[in-house]
Order: structure tokens, then C-alpha cells, then sequence
């Protein structure tokens, strides 16, 4: 039975979208699906006036295999994403397109849910294949209980979504994460100072553990773990006296804390209750340079992590990801996640999302007294180790 599919992305970009957007479509389309392109993740639903055909042409796209030809040929995601939560909107700053009736407000809150339910039946919508991570994925979750069908694919370069093992993105960021650190180390050994690399990573430390094993950094600073500065400091100031160069290299997640501290975050809370993080790498660079007095090349790689197009890896998963998600429409399955499991693709109930935070295995990966990645028990594991 032909299907009417909308697809969107939510949340941050990252490479691998669009090889996931072209394959699905060109799949579903194959197989006498219509397509439709949300724009701006859950925000184009958002946003869109179901009764003025304007506004529908401004937050949606029909997507037909001449449409997607040649998105695959770079990065971030041709339909544009945003943060947004129709379930959570700032009370001053719904739309104006949604109805007083399509509203239900508490606290400063307005759940807009009734007018995306509206807009998605003005537009034939019968089926939602939302790309995203875990924020993005719970509101996936919101529709499925709202009876709308519903097959999701995960996407972060941190690798957190909870229930699977590799999200779209994730193999990318490490690939640009390790070649920044290894370029780094040119002017970091050049000046004999220490490095501080800081990376994206709120929950997860799973990108700073990642990108300091596989770049050989001396030390590695994760979400999970509070760290105390002094015995850090003291910690490079013997990784650059071991060095023939005279220098030591760290990495940090964003999500990081001292311990007996609080996350560096900054600015309102976004739909889904995040603030905005980012400092802690700066702060911890400026105190190694106050107590080692030794001077220091901070970076922090930020959306470089998640710039250009996509590798190998993410270009495969993202692929076979789509694949998957069409033939679970093709058999009219509905409230699904698509997943790697042990390194077999699979799929699970989208709910699982909501049900934990997906963290590094501290216990068998990361040696909390040195600071350092742990991969000395790799028996057994699956590829991505966890």
C-alpha cells in the first residue's frame, strides 16, 4: 500500500544526513511511496500554516529522486534542522499560525501538539521518519502515542543515543577530531606547550575518550567523571617532561566538571531543558597555565567536529539505516527505532530513547586515577566497544 512518508532532521547536523535522506527517498519512491521533506526539523511542522499554501511550499518539499541526486556529495543536511519542541514552546512565542484551540498552556509552557497533528493530516502525512538524537527522538516518541506511524533513525556525533550503538555522525567527528588533534601537535610540540582540546560531548564523554585514544593524547577528561585540576596539572607536567619534544596534549568534553563542581553552562534553557555548554576547556587551560606556569594552546573543535562531508563509515550506516527504516514501513511497523546492536542492524521500540542516557563504560574503559582511555579488554566486544 503506497504511503505518504515525511521526513525531517532535528538538532544538531552532522555528516551523513543527506546519504540517509537520499537512499530513503529514493527507495520509498522506488517502491510508489510519496515523500515529503519537512524543513527545519520538528520546527517546519511547527511553523507551518496548513491553510495558506505559501507557508506549506516555505516548510516543506516534495523530495523525488532528481531532488536528492546529489545531496549526498556533502555534509549537514539539505532540509536545514533546528532545536525545536512543538510539545514544549515558549508560551510569548507560539506561532501565529496555531490556533487558541490547538494550545494547551502550563506554566509558561505551550504544548502546540494539536496544530502539528493538523498540519501533518492537511499534508497526507500517514508516515514520520524523524532523524535525529535523543531530543529530536522523543518527540518521535510524542507522535507515536498520538497514533501517528512512526519509524526513527539515530544521529549524533556524540554517540548518546540510549539503545544503540552507533548513531550517524559519530564515525565523521572522531575522523576530523583526531586529524585536528594530530595537526595540532605541529605548533603545540613546536612552542614545548601543553595542549587542551576541547570537544563536544554533554552526557557522553564518549568523543573526548575516543578521540584521545585513537590520537594518542596523554590525557583524556570525560562527562562522567569530576577531575580535579592539580592532579591533572601534575599529570601533563610529566607527560611533557617524558617528551622528546616537550610537550602534552589533552582532551576534554564539554559536559566536563571539576570535582565538587557544577557543568559550565550559559544562557536560557531550549525546549528541551538544555542550556547552552562550552568554557570548561578554556577554564581548565587557563589554570594548568597558572599552576604549571607552562604556556598553553587551547582549542576548542566545536562544529568542526561535525563539518564537511561525511566517511566511509557514516556514509554506509546512514544508508543502510534509511534501508531498513523503508522495508519496517513496507511491513507496516510502526513506533520503531532503527539501531545497531552488537554490530548487527536491528530495530527496537522508539520509546527506549526516553527510558535512559546512554554513558562511556567507566569501569572498563577509562582509568579514572590517570585521567587515560582504557582499551586493554577489547575480547568480545563489538565494534564499538559498547
Amino acid at each position: 500500500m503506497s504511503r505518504t512518508i515525511g521526513i525531517l532532521t532535528g538538532g544538531g547536523d552532522v555528516p551523513g544526513l543527506n546519504p540517509c535522506i537520499k537512499l530513503l527517498v529514493q527507495r520509498a519512491r522506488d517502491e510508489g511511496h510519496q515523500v515529503i521533506g519537512i524543513r527545519r526539523g520538528w520546527g517546519g511542522l511547527l511553523q507551518c500554516d496548513p491553510d495558506d499554501s505559501e507557508s506549506i511550499r516555505n516548510q516543506t518539499l516534495e523530495l523525488t529522486h532528481e531532488v536528492v541526486r546529489t545531496v549526498d556529495r556533502t555534509g549537514g543536511t539539505f532540509l536545514h534542522t533546528s532545536r525545536s519542541n512543538p510539545g514544549r514552546v515558549k508560551s510569548d512565542e507560539v506561532p501565529s499560525c496555531v490556533r487558541a484551540s490547538d494550545v494547551e498552556h502550563n506554566e509558561g509552557w505551550a504544548d502546540c501538539t494539536a496544530h502539528v497533528l493538523r498540519v501533518l493530516d492537511k499534508l497526507g502525512i500517514d508516515t514520520l521518519v524523524p532523524i535525529g538524537g535523543d531530543d529530536t527522538l522523543s518527540y518521535a516518541h510524542r507522535m507515536h502515542l498520538e497514533k501517528i506511524s512512526v519509524v526513527a533513525i539515530p544521529k549524533t556525533m556524540d554517540n548518546d543515543v540510549y539503545g544503540t550503538d552507533y548513531c550517524i555522525g559519530f564515525s565523521t567527528a572522531m575522523t576530523r577530531s583526531v586529524d585536528y588533534i594530530t595537526q595540532l601537535r605541529t605548533s603545540i610540540g613546536s612552542h614545548e606547550r601543553i595542549g587542551v582540546v576541547e570537544l563536544f560531548g554533554r552526557n557522553s564523554g564518549e568523543t573526548s575518550l575516543m578521540a584521545a585514544y585513537l590520537s594518542g593524547a596523554d590525557r583524556a577528561i570525560i562527562s562522567e567523571i569530576p577531575f580535579d585540576l592539580d592532579k591533572l596539572a601534575g599529570f601533563l607536567l610529566e607527560d611533557r617532561s617524558g617528551s622528546a619534544s616537550k610537550y602534552s596534549v589533552m582532551t576534554i568534553s564539554e559536559g566536563a566538571s571539576l570535582v565538587g563542581g557544577e557543568i559550565f553552562e550559559q544562557g536560557p534553557k531550549d525546549a528541551y531543558g538544555h542550556r547552552k555548554l562550552g568554557g570548561i576547556g578554556e577554564i581548565t587551560a587557563r589554570e594548568i597555565k597558572r599552576r604549571t606556569d607552562v604556556n598553553i594552546i587551547y582549542q576548542q573543535l566545536g562544529y568542526l567536529m561535525r563539518s564537511g562531508a561525511p566517511d566511509s563509515l557514516d556514509r554506509m550506516v546512514a544508508s543502510n539505516y534509511a534501508s531498513l527504516a523503508v522495508d519496517l514501513i513496507g511491513a507496516h511497523e510502526s513506533g520503531r527505532l532503527v539501531v545497531l546492536r552488537d554490530g548487527r542492524y536491528s530495530h527496537i521500540s522508539v520509546e527506549t530513547v526516553t527510558q535512559g542516557v546512554k554513558r562511556v563504560d567507566v569501569d572498563t574503559f577509562y582509568d579514572q586515577q590517570n585521567y587515560r582511555p582504557r582499551f586493554d579488554k577489547v575480547l568480545g566486544k563489538p565494534m564499538f566497544l559498547y
